[in-house]
């Protein structure tokens, strides 16, 4: 059993049954099959650093075919044909055949993740049913427009689905990410070629299952599992691929910019790192502060791009708000995700999980002060306590880099506009929050910050209907609500003259 700020990377039998593996192969114009080279790598369970199965290794060559089934299905096949209405009826289908999946999907989160089992269970996975549900009451809403020109001329616009869509998908959400590009670019009529990351591909290729099972046609959803630099480079530089969205580090995103300005310069939406503030200020409650500043942080072991990892308190409440944040600390409980009183997994692999452990002995050697956490837990798994550093300053690499773990820095300031300009003070620009019951300071920080969302009195408030996406280094384009719809739609003109017409 998991123990508080202690916990066990112990086998998860005496919690939940754990179904055989179901799916390994890449999914292909409605096919499991094998990779061209034959190759497989392993799915790593993070509980115990142990595969949990193969998996097949998709390349260039699988892309290649995969893009090819993708671009027929577009170019000739019926999906982007259907009505609007009955590609919406498949959609609900699909989101129908994923809550009577729920547990099987449930488990594979956690096992492949590390992520919590009751989280995913009543949370992720049916979020992914209702992401669906709500780009399918969208797909018979494709409206265009009528448009007043100039001189004997009548234009209007058709809003079109913009083709085949790469989607290249983060490891920390494998299900939330699927279906937040899936959905839209489904309900508007596209057809896709998706890579999830190669930490985390078990999922993904369940609910290309799903999606066949539902009434997708063969080739419109492909699922290649593959590395990065060849699947994912494949992806990126593909000819014949019209727009890839990707969701992963600032370093990755450029690299896929470059590669479609080089390429047929399809367009891309990027949505990278954050380094997000939130900011507390002395009239706010201070129990319910510390709750969000917590949570914003070490929900999901820190693996979020919106965590509130740079914590701004102001000087006249500086001291409790240290105070309660030690007590959370010390009553969180690390260890097996399926544990139902466990509060925090196994970080998703070795390599994040190395490295946040290097970003801690950044803090220390630079002067930060450690309050609590800051090791290991432990020798079987990828297990991290969460870990606090007061005093730091803006310099410091665990302030300026995106660290994507359980590591909060907490700073201490006096007056609202000091607190702008050092939440500002970032090449990131994802997200945001303040805490206050003062509406001119809400104001007036929600619209100084420069961050793709800003919340007031809460943190890590997500829904489908709202758009979040980043300033600066942290992307462009835009994730959920219709905003993402039109990402997957292109508009054209159709202009025809008019003779004699008594109106102009």
């Amino acid at each position: 059993m998991a123990d508080h700020c202690n916990g066990s990377s112990q086998s998860s039998e005496s919690f939940v049954n754990i179904p055989p593996i179901k799916f390994t192969k890449l999914f292909i114009d409605g096919n499991f099959v094998d990779s061209v080279s034959g190759k497989t790598f392993e799915a790593i369970d993070p509980r115990s650093g142990e595969a949990i199965t193969r998996v097949s290794e998709g390349d260039k060559e699988d892309v290649d075919l995969a893009v090819k089934a993708a671009r027929l299905a577009f170019d000739n096949g019926p999906w982007p044909r259907l009505s609007g209405s009955e590609r919406g009826r498949i959609l609900m289908k699909f989101a129908d055949l994923i809550e009577q999946n729920i547990e099987e999907l449930a488990t594979l989160e956690a096992i492949n993740g590390g992520k919590l089992f009751s989280l995913c269970k009543f949370m992720e996975v049916p979020g992914a049913a209702m992401t669906l549900r709500y780009y399918a009451g969208a797909a018979d809403k494709i409206y265009g427009t009528v448009l007043k020109l100039s001189k004997g001329l009548q234009g209007y616009t058709l809003r079109e689905p913009i083709g085949v869509v790469g989607a290249i998908l983060p490891w920390n959400f494998p299900t939330t990410m699927f279906f937040i590009k899936a959905a839209p670019a489904l309900a508007a009529g596209c057809t896709m070629v998706v890579k999830p990351a190669e930490q985390t591909p078990l999922s993904a290729l369940y609910y290309a299952h799903l999606a066949k099972l539902a009434g997708i046609p063969d080739g419109v959803v492909n699922v290649v599992n593959g590395f990065g630099e060849t699947a994912g480079a494949a992806i990126s530089s593909h000819m014949d691929i019209d727009k890839v969205s990707f969701t992963g580090s600032t370093e990755v995103g450029r690299k896929i910019m470059m590669a479609a300005a080089a390429s047929n310069l399809k367009p891309v939406s990027l949505e990278l790192g954050g380094k997000s503030p939130l900011l507390i200020f002395d009239d706010a409650d201070v129990d319910e502060a510390a709750k969000f500043a917590f949570d914003g942080i070490f929900t999901s072991k820190g693996e979020i791009c919106v965590a509130s990892s740079r914590i701004y308190v102001q000087e006249g409440i500086y001291d409790k708000i240290v105070n309660k944040l030690i007590e959370k600390a010390n009553a969180w409980v690390v260890g097996d995700p399926f544990d139902p009183q466990v509060n925090q997994g196994p970080q998703t692999d070795k390599n994040q999980f190395e490295k946040i452990l290097s970003y801690i002995e950044h803090g220390k050697r630079e002067g930060a002060t450690l309050l609590t956490g800051g090791n290991r837990i432990g020798q079987k798994g990828y297990y991290i306590q969460p870990t606090i550093f007061a005093d730091v300053k803006e310099d410091m690499i665990i302030a300026k880099e995106e660290i994507f773990g359980p590591v909060m820095s907490l700073m201490k300031f006096k007056t609202m506009e000091e607190a702008i300009k050092r939440a500002n003070d970032t090449t990131y620009g994802l997200a945001a929050g303040v805490i206050t019951k003062d509406l001119n300071v809400a104001n007036t920080v929600s619209r100084s910050i420069r961050a793709g969302v800003v919340w007031m009195n809460c943190y890590l408030l997500l829904d489908v209907g709202c758009p979040y996406g980043g300033y600066k280094m942290s992307g462009f384009g835009r994730e959920n609500g219709m905003d993402s719809f039109n990402e997957y739609l292109q508009t054209k003109s159709v202009v025809t003259p008019i003779h004699d017409s008594p109106w102009h």
